[in-house]
């Protein structure tokens, strides 16, 4: 299996940290750790970088890969017609491809992201805004593909469980009567430009990115975890919950976002006594540096 971006915990992704305990370090968190990942799936999974057709391409031709397993776009754009060319090494070689929308599905359309990029999978993975807040999943495919599910095993805990599929439903209903993806996109593009205007003014380097309904920015690496600490110890004195990133919600209306703002001004104009060197981030600070990745101990 060749992959590119996060697909969470499973054994069969971790392993692609076995050969190259860095090669998960690009597709959302680093040293993600492989103990209990049994050995024998070494050389299974290889990963690639997003918009690296050839580094791609090559693991196709070095390897039998029989699916690539990627996200649409997380943070950055698709270039020089990446996922269509992705697409066509799919269909030459008859690789399945699986396109992972948990995270990006029913934010810029009403279904998965690759609908405005006019490019279709094999197989796509859809959860999280389908079940607006309920735990749900869905998976969907070429019949020719699903069908092999009857000739296996599939069981669950929850196999009679209603309240996630319950959910999805009403959310679509709901989604499809409002155009829900435009209004959060909408929302994003607003966010981004204040940010933007915002850093400018008080002189603050950050970098704005992600899908329009799911912005974030970031600061330099060695200040980052310093200022979205402060961010987010700031913002929970005054009852908002956020820090540098923002899951848009078509309830964020107006009145919340010039609220939002008005606290991440006068946080920004603190972190700029800090860059000025007038101030020390830790005459700020009332708790320990929030961490990335995985904690350990």
């Amino acid at each position: 299996m060749a992959i590119c971006g996060y697909h969470g915990w499973h054994d069969w992704y971790l392993s692609s940290n076995i050969n190259n305990k860095n090669s998960l370090d690009n597709h959302l968190m680093k040293n993600l750790p492989i103990k209990g990942v049994p050995k024998n799936l070494r050389n299974t999974v290889f990963s690639f970088e997003y918009n690296n057709f050839e580094q791609l391409k090559k693991i196709t031709d070095d390897h039998n890969i029989g699916v690539i397993k990627m996200e649409v776009k997380r943070n950055e754009d698709p270039t020089n017609d990446f996922l269509q060319k992705v697409r066509n090494l799919a269909t030459e070689k008859k690789i399945i491809l699986i396109f992972d929308e948990c995270t990006s599905g029913f934010r810029q359309t009403f279904g998965g992201l690759h609908k405005h990029y006019k490019v279709d999978p094999d197989m796509a993975i859809f959860g999280k805004a389908l079940g607006n807040g309920y735990a749900i999943n869905a998976i969907i495919g070429k019949k020719s593909i699903m069908n092999h599910s009857l000739s296996s095993f599939i069981s669950s805990t929850f196999w009679t469980e209603r309240i996630g599929p319950t959910a999805a439903l009403a959310t679509l209903e709901v989604m499809e009567k409002i155009k829900s993806w435009e209004i959060i996109t909408g929302i994003g593009k607003t966010i981004k430009k204040n940010w933007k205007n915002l850093s400018n003014s008080h002189k603050l380097k950050i970098t704005i990115q992600g899908i329009e309904a799911l912005p974030n920015f970031y600061f330099e690496p060695e200040k980052n975890l310093k200022y979205k600490t402060l961010i987010t110890q700031e913002m929970l004195k005054k009852k908002i919950l956020a820090s540098n990133s923002i899951y848009c919600s078509v309830e964020h209306k107006e009145k919340i976002l010039i609220r939002y703002f008005e606290v991440l001004n006068e946080t920004f104009y603190k972190i700029s006594k800090i860059e000025k060197g007038e101030k020390n981030i830790y005459e700020y600070l009332n708790s320990e540096l929030c961490f990335s990745g995985i904690r350990n101990k």
